[in-house]
């Protein structure tokens, strides 16, 4: 199936991997009956992708509807899926067809799927199991033969937790799990929508399109961008009616939307749906942490070599010490050592600072090393916990997203990013 034929046909612009790659398993996976759960943030397109499995299955010449669970009243939602007898409830006052009646051999697309009710979502695993319902006030065992494709924008795994959702129904539903990229996930495709947009509202209002120049486009690449593409399309056609001139510069831009000068950097998040909780800040306060410790180490060795050597050393304070060599805790260390300086050496201390420490051959095992810098480059240093996380976990990602504490998305995104083999 060529990919980039579909990505034509139903107005999808970008080249990230992260989207190709779900766009290839809405494919595999339309010519089934599997259900499929799409996850993606607000504005990301997870309806588009529910059509495409719709209109490239054996169903597609039957009906497909989608519905909004979250916009449904909880005392409504039962009758308008599964219908219901006249008298049933108050207001019945006639009979009523549900959706999963009226759309039989099709296809539903149950978006924002964590709203559903706990009393709706037995109804509905009772359909999956066995694709039978009862309808509201009757008692009679219905069938239904339809396909489900669901969506939702927040953590499952928490909702059950929590109580809200229920294990089974999601297990049920996540047999063919779709995550789709939020906007600042997939950078590379900024500028890309931006220029189609840009076009697309020129054409709409008869004028030039906009254009912008090198810093307008890195603050568009570095936001965070939590409407999507939605917000970057609503965006777009601000600056195409609003701006005098069809050349955008920074300053213009942040008059017209100055919540682009956010960051947003990442942080953690006490609630429960699902955030990117931590990124390089979170990688660089691990990587100082273990810098400490290994400081610490090498500072109680150096005075072990010392003490089990017999070596000589000038006969310092501890104030000293602190004071010339910016060892802290160096009084610690000196009590803790029990080291005996000896005050009869024929050293002359006189430029201390410029001479190096003497240590005598006394024949020990250890050999001459050679010094070497140690770069302190965050980028490469969060690349080497990365790699050392995952080979310690035998390259499995979830496993070293743990122990990273970031999410398996964010650690894939900085695998591509350093391009670390696996």
């Amino acid at each position: 199936m060529n990919l980039q034929a579909v990505k034509q046909r139903y107005g999808i612009v970008g080249r990230s991997e992260m989207l190709e790659r779900a766009l290839h398993t809405a494919l595999r996976v339309a010519n089934t009956d599997l259900t499929v759960l799409i996850q993606g943030e607000s504005g990301v397109g997870k309806e588009v992708i529910s059509k495409i499995i719709h209109e490239y299955s054996t169903r597609k010449h039957n009906s497909f509807i989608a519905i909004n669970c979250g916009a449904i009243p909880e005392g409504t939602i039962n009758s308008e899926l599964f219908g219901h007898e006249k008298g049933a409830f108050t207001g019945a006052t006639s009979d009523r067809k549900g959706y999963f009646e009226t759309v039989n051999e099709g296809t539903i697309f149950l978006d924002e799927i964590g709203e559903m009710p706990l009393d709706t979502q037995a109804y509905l695993l009772r359909i999956l199991e066995s694709g039978e319902y009862i309808k509201v006030g009757s008692s009679k065992v219905q069938k239904t033969d339809v396909r489900i494709i669901a969506a939702t924008n927040v953590n499952l795994l928490e909702k059950i937790k929590k109580g809200k959702f229920r294990e089974d129904l999601y297990y049920r539903l996540n047999t063919v799990p779709i995550q789709i990229p939020s906007l600042h996930e997939r950078r590379e495709d900024i500028m890309i929508l931006f220029r189609k947009f840009a076009n697309d509202f020129a054409e709409k209002y008869k004028t030039e399109s906009v254009r912008t120049d090198e810093a307008s486009k890195k603050l568009l690449e570095n936001y965070r961008w939590p409407g999507n593409i939605r917000e970057l399309r609503n965006l777009v056609e601000q600056l195409s009616v609003l701006s005098e001139d069809n050349y955008i510069n920074i300053e213009d831009l942040l008059k017209i939307a100055p919540q682009l000068a956010k960051r947003n950097l990442p942080a953690k998040y006490g609630s429960g749906e699902e955030k990117e909780s931590i990124e390089e800040r979170e990688i660089l306060y691990k990587f100082l942490f273990e810098m400490k410790n290994d400081l610490t180490d090498l500072k109680q060795l150096v005075f072990e070599l010392v003490q089990r050597n017999n070596l000589k050393m000038p006969n310092l304070s501890a104030r000293q010490l602190q004071k010339d060599y910016s060892i802290p805790n160096a009084a610690r260390y000196q009590e803790e050592s029990d080291l005996s300086f000896s005050q009869n050496e024929n050293f002359e201390y006189n430029d201390f600072d410029n001479q190096p420490v003497i240590i005598e051959n006394t024949g020990t095992q250890f050999s001459n090393a050679e010094e070497v810098e140690e770069s302190l480059s965050l980028d490469e240093k969060t690349k080497e916990l990365i790699t050392k996380a995952l080979k310690k976990h035998r390259g499995k990602r979830k496993d070293a997203a743990e122990e990273l504490g970031i999410s398996e998305r964010t650690l894939y995104r900085k695998i591509k990013e350093y391009d670390i083999a696996i």
